[in-house]
């Protein structure tokens, strides 16, 4: 029996492994879709971000409760994967609590502490639960979270839910066979785990040895299926960030707030132009074969990975929306749906590269106006709140102002007020309809 328990598990492992992986390939290929960009500069500031924001969490807390309550999922999604170990190494062995002769003393006290973290988890996630759907928090009830977003974000606290009562179906049913001397493996003694020792006798305490065997399967096989599930549920959820979270705090933009970049090819001209001494004619010809770049951007493929990698790692937690004074005033404008909208049309031109063997193949969409609206990124005041919000630096403004780029230097879409300013500046010098010397004029009133 345990060899072909331990075939099925190798099995389900295999299948497991590779649609996830076959998954992570996509994604990859997906985020390489952007232009490139260099962020490999400032290691030793780069890992200290990825510490603080990712691992240490630090921009959570700027709201303690619910940064409190996540912090109770986070651990207990790290430890627990020690329980999972044992469990990869029991079900390929066909062995029983693995560690457990090893550790000794120790073994009871992790399997304590991740059952306390559990309790934990249980308790945020019932509390993540009410949030959404008893309370319903403004900022998790927007327009661009119904449907799809919402069930998601439900069905994955619900599966958390499930994780954790296997664990403790698992746990509890075991310390029961064995205070009734009718363990899987003789010789092992009670465990004495901090809540499976009392909550075991006290839910499933009067039951036979054939009902505690089953339940103790139910509980191990649960946890590992719930586990496969998850891993290749992320593909399809906006939970991704809980392993994109580390990359993309890596390779976050480490200039300050405010700083934008400047398009080279542009930069270059205006150096030609200012400089009394240089030679336009100096430079070699340019190749009439060569498509000429684009400025800004009007579909993913004119973004930079790393902006797309921000799509991907977006949480939908709604911290930059709630904190966006356009969107607090009624307009349009929601960062988060930036980002969700990023995504959803990346995956959309992945899926359609996927349909025509590696090639995109034109769509008649793009995700300006498709997908983003000229109205929504006018809206934005560039003021850096949604950046400065994020819990994992995700840049929504970065992608605004490639867009807003593309709207003013490709298709002189700009907006009147910002076009009469534009206008200004080139006549007067100023954005005022005077010079800049008429504003002095006050200096000679008597």
């Amino acid at each position: 029996m345990n060899i072909l328990s331990s075939i099925v598990f190798l099995t389900i492992l295999i299948i497991g492994g590779g649609f996830f992986a076959k998954n992570v390939k996509k994604i990859i290929r997906n985020i390489k879709l952007g232009k490139d960009v260099n962020r490999s500069d400032n290691p030793s500031a780069r890992w200290k971000n990825m510490a603080l924001v990712a691992m240490g969490q630090k921009k959570m807390f700027t709201r303690p409760i619910p940064a409190l309550l996540h912090f109770a999922l986070y651990a207990a999604f790290i430890i627990t994967q020690i329980e999972l170990l044992e469990i990869l190494v029991d079900g390929i062995f066909g062995s029983h609590r693995f560690f457990k002769s090893g550790l000794g003393s120790f073994y009871t006290f992790l399997i304590s502490f991740i059952e306390i973290l559990s309790v934990l988890a249980l308790t945020a996630t019932i509390a993540f639960l009410a949030r959404r759907n008893l309370l319903k928090l403004p900022r998790l009830n927007k327009a661009e979270l119904l449907g799809w977003p919402k069930k998601d974000a439900n069905l994955i606290l619900i599966m958390e839910i499930v994780l954790v009562t296997c664990i403790f179906t698992m746990n509890g049913t075991d310390e029961v066979l064995y205070n009734i001397g009718k363990s899987h493996f003789e010789g092992q003694g009670s465990f004495g785990f901090t809540v499976s020792q009392h909550l075991g006798p006290a839910l499933f305490g009067g039951m036979s040895e054939g009902t505690l065997h089953i339940l103790e399967r139910i509980g191990w096989w649960g946890h590992f299926m719930m586990v496969m599930a998850f891993l290749n549920y992320l593909y399809y959820s906006k939970h991704l960030h809980i392993i994109l979270a580390f990359p993309n705090t890596y390779f976050a933009d480490l200039n300050p707030l405010g700083q934008f970049d400047n398009l080279e090819s542009v930069t270059n001209e205006v150096k030609l132009m200012m400089d009394p001494n240089a030679d336009p004619f100096a430079a070699p010809a340019p190749d009439a074969d060569a498509v000429p770049s684009k400025f800004g951007a009007s579909d993913v493929q004119d973004l930079n990975w790393a902006q797309l990698l921000n799509a991907y790692t977006c949480t939908e937690c709604g911290r930059c929306t709630s904190s966006c004074p356009a969107n607090q005033t009624g307009k349009k404008l929601s960062p988060r749906k930036i980002m969700m909208d990023t995504r959803d049309r990346m995956v959309e031109v992945g899926d359609n590269m996927d349909k025509n063997k590696g090639v995109f193949v034109p769509d008649g969409k793009s995700l300006l106006n498709d997908y983003i609206t000229q109205e929504e990124l006018w809206a934005c005041t560039s003021c850096n709140a949604c950046v400065e919000e994020c819990p994992v630096n995700i840049s929504p403004l970065s992608i605004i102002m490639d867009m807003r780029r593309y709207l003013v230097m490709e298709q002189s879409a700009a907006p009147q007020s910002l076009n009469a300013m534009m206008t200004n500046i080139e006549n007067n010098s100023a954005p005022w309809q005077y010079n800049q010397m008429d504003r002095l004029n006050w200096k000679d009133e008597q």
